[in-house]
Formats: structure tokens, sequence, C-alpha cells
């Protein structure tokens, strides 16, 4: 039985600011950005959007493409998130609500740093092994903040991820060996007190690459395939150019170092909706599967695709899928890329704004203003408690893809003028 990705699809914020307009501001060359970090823009959440309103948003399309009968097969939901809103209450409910699923399901949310996306795909291939017949949305979403004028501030994004875990899946089956490593190392983290990550920016790069070597012997040590066998390599993008550097340090783990070109080659189309959208934190690589299956200009069918999944504190996970035929079928490209090209630029001052939209603790009512054009929105926080609604855009899209589906009706056929 193979088990794997049946559907997948990504959301991101409704806004963005251009790394032009913020280099000036830390005093560089955007080169600094663009080709030090491989990154162009970040993805900036209006003031209603956060990661339950991107995972909903994520999710709507693999949801609204299943009939009434296989929504019933889907029995569980795993959201991976390092952004959580709510220390008790998984945003996965808020989720399960927003998406009408059925309540005959099991709801939660996984927390790792940036690996537990991974967590929440392998924990999904077990469920439905154990009842093929079934089916689990994983979703990973997150915002990723850091300081104002800190290195880590241009590598800011938001973005999530959802994918359909099943039996016979239509785009990547999964391969059940796996490489793992954990150690307890203070790269990056954030105490309950703060909205922003402490960093060692230094140390995470290093202990991002001894998890990766560490995480590539044990996968060989568990059957794993050999480096020669894959065709192309998926890996957590902090930042792009954190994929290539790690790329260029497995090939010579390996004992295969390859040139620059090739090594960035194997790498290079599960980079483009990164470097426009930032650190997405556990959606980050999944995105980069996305890109890779979007951008391919070859026919990727039968190509095996290694995944290096690592999470800060630090625990990392190295496996592999291979694509499936006839997987160009069902992909969502073009909606991908509308809904980057829609997304409205912001200026400084306005990200300014957006960075410092206030987080209520008082308990009174707070109404939040209506910005985002996406689908799903934050209307208030009243009584200590997160309001969420759909949008006018929802319902309007929603009456669309429902005329689009419905049978044409028979009618006698009449000769109109040419509109344009």
């Amino acid at each position: 039985m193979q088990l794997g990705i049946d559907d997948i699809s990504f959301a991101t914020a409704d806004r963005y600011l251009d790394l032009a307009t913020l280099a000036p501001v830390h005093g560089v060359d955007v080169d600094k950005f663009r080709i030090g970090l491989g990154q162009d823009r970040m993805s900036v959440c209006a003031a209603d959007e956060d990661v339950v309103t991107l995972a909903a948003a994520a999710a709507q399309p693999l949801v609204e493409s299943l009939s009434a009968a296989e929504l019933r097969t889907v029995r569980t939901v795993l959201l991976a998130t390092e952004s959580g809103i709510d220390q008790s209450k998984s945003a996965a409910v808020y989720v399960h609500h927003l998406l009408g699923l059925d309540p005959a399901c099991r709801v939660v949310e996984l927390k790792q740093a940036c690996y537990s996306g991974t967590a929440a795909l392998q924990t999904a291939l077990a469920l439905v092994a154990r009842n093929p017949e079934q089916k689990v949305l994983v979703i990973c979403s997150d915002v990723a903040r850091y300081e104002l004028d800190s290195p880590g501030e241009p590598t800011q994004g938001a973005g999530a991820v959802a994918m359909m875990i099943s039996a016979d899946p239509r785009l990547v089956v999964i391969e059940p060996a796996s490489g793992l490593h954990t150690a307890d190392v203070m790269d990056f983290w954030r105490p309950n007190y703060r909205s922003t990550a402490v960093v060692d920016g230094r140390l995470s790069i290093r202990a991002y690459l001894d998890t990766l070597k560490a995480a590539w012997l044990d996968y060989q040590d568990q059957g794993g395939e050999p480096f020669a066998s894959f065709d192309a390599f998926c890996y957590h993008q902090p930042f792009t150019r954190m994929a290539v550097k790690a790329h260029a340090h497995l090939t010579k783990v390996v004992g295969q170092p390859l040139d620059a070109a090739s090594a960035e080659a194997q790498v290079a189309d599960t980079l483009r909706y990164n470097r426009v959208i930032g650190n997405s934190y556990t959606a980050s690589m999944y995105i980069g599967l996305v890109s890779l299956l979007d951008h391919s200009e070859r026919d990727l069918a039968g190509a095996r695709v290694a995944f290096f999944s690592y999470g800060s504190g630090a625990v990392g996970e190295l496996f592999a899928g291979v694509v499936r035929p006839g997987y160009r079928d069902h992909l969502r490209t073009a909606a991908h890329q509308e809904l980057l090209e829609r997304r409205r630029e912001v200026d400084h001052a306005e990200y300014l704004r957006l960075y410092d939209v206030p987080n209520p603790t008082d308990g009174g009512d707070h109404p939040v203003p209506a910005q985002t054009s996406g689908p799903f929105r934050l209307a208030a926080i009243t009584g200590h408690q997160r309001v969420y609604e759909r949008t006018a855009q929802s319902a309007v899209d929603g009456i669309a893809r429902a005329a689009a589906s419905a049978p044409a009706a028979t009618t006698t056929a009449t000769t109109l003028p040419a509109a344009g």
C-alpha cells in the first residue's frame, strides 16, 4: 500500500514588503538581502490575518474539492505551528469550524519549532496506514517575526500549507525510511512572555548543518536510498540561501561534492516561492515542495525527492518521496501564482503599523478592521476570545465555484453581440 500527499495548496498574507524598501533602513545594499539571503520580498499580515486565517485559506481548496462522502473520511486535522494563538485551545479547532468539517473528527495542534509539520505528516501517514479508507488533513501555518533592525528582520514572512494525506496519493508517495536527530541546542527559542524569538544566528546555522549530517547518516542506517538516486532536494528554508548552503554541505558529507552551479540546480525550483514569501517556519519546506512541482520544466513523474525538515532546539528528519505519474493534472499552479500576484505592496511606514498591531489583553471588546482580501479574517478579540469569520470575498468565490461545477442548463441558443 502506498501512502502520501494526495493534494496540496498554500496561502500567504495579503501584503508584502519589498526588501529594496527595507535595505536603506538597515543601511545596506539590497544585494545583501537578495544575494546574501536569497530573499526578494516578505509577506506581511494584515491586521485581521493570523495563523488561523492563513491555515483555513490554505486548506479551503482541498476541502471544497471533496464530495460530501469524501469529506466524511477526513477524521483528523493536524495543525503544526510555532505561532500559536492560545496556550490551551488548538488553532486547528478554529480552522475546523471555519471549514465546516464534520464534528466526528480529532483535531490537534503540534509544536516543535519549524519541524512540527513533518511530525504531523508522519503521524498522518501512520493513521492512514491503520485505516486506508480515511484521510488526514495536515496544515502548517506560521507568521515569522523578529525584532526590528535585527539580522532576522529581512527573513520574516507568513504562510501556510495544507496537505491531504491518503492511501494511493495522486502527488507524492512518502517512502518509509526516515533519518532522525535530536539535540538540546539553544539556537532559537521564544519564551511565553515574548512576541519575537531569541536567536543565536551562527549557532543556528551550525546546528542546522550538524543535524542534516546526523539525519542523513541515520537515514542510511535505516535503509534509505543512496544520494545518487535523488533527483531533487527540498530543505527547510529560513531563507533560501540556507537551502543552497545545506545542499553543498550534504554533497560533502556523502563524498560527492558538486560544483556550485550543479548543486544549486538540484534545489533551485524549490526556492522560487519562498524568495517572495519569506520564512514561514513549519510551512517553508512544504512551500518548497509546491514550488518544485509548480515550476519544474521537466516531468517529475517517478522522480525521487529528498526532504530535510529542521526545527531549532533542535530536531531534524530526513526522508524521501516519489512523485506520482499524472501529478501535473492535480496541481494548483495558476491559483498559487495568482495569489502571489494579487498581494498589495506596502511602504515602510505601513509595514511598521502592521508590525505593531495591538494584541489586547484587557478582556474588552476590540473589533479588528477589515483589511484582508483573503477568504477568512479575525473579526474581533472580545472577552479574551478570538472571533473569526468568512469574508465577503469568500462567499463570492464559493458561489463562483458552485456555478462553475454545476451542470449546464439546457436552453435554446441565442446569438448575442460581442461585448468588446
